[in-house]
């Protein structure tokens, strides 16, 4: 099937589609700074750029688009029949840096954090948004197990 756009149409369509500050970026970012976490963006001094850095928990979240970066066993991911000596090696390729980046970040002591486009769909969103809290947070779960421990005592 021939593309219904021209090449110019296409080029500039294309152009169009960013890289972050995207919506489901956004929606993540928004979710995290309401439950107290503060974090940087798009740091570029990390492998990969992380979406979302949270230093005080060593964590770096990616939120990745189906397609772009090859969602396997979603629905949203569909590989694009035409022009497939392109797209073929140009997804294998986003996935193999992907994991490059997520294996250079891991040795270095991060976490890692995949948010997939699509577990951000109304039916799952809040879910996947507290699980993704939960798991950033957890390690410092339990750290004042006894709060009358570290309280201060105010009497002189």
């Amino acid at each position: 099937m021939a593309d219904i756009h021209s090449k110019e149409t296409r080029s500039y369509n294309m152009s169009r589609i960013r890289n972050k500050d995207t919506k489901p970026e956004t929606m993540v970012r928004k979710y995290l700074f309401s439950k107290g976490l503060r974090f940087r963006k798009n740091d570029k001094r990390y492998p990969g750029h992380p979406d979302i850095l949270l230093p005080k928990y060593k964590a770096a979240v990616f939120i990745n688009g189906c397609l772009w970066h090859c969602h396997e066993g979603c629905p949203d991911f569909v590989l694009p029949k035409s022009n497939q000596d392109y797209w073929v090696p140009k997804l294998e390729k986003n996935r193999r840096r992907d994991e490059e980046n997520y294996a250079a970040l891991r040795e270095d002591g991060w976490n890692v954090f995949i948010v997939w486009e699509c577990e951000l769909k109304k039916d799952t969103k809040a879910e996947r948004l507290e699980q993704l809290y939960l798991e950033i947070t957890k390690q410092f779960v339990g750290f004042f197990r006894n709060p009358i421990q570290y309280q201060f005592n105010l009497r002189r």
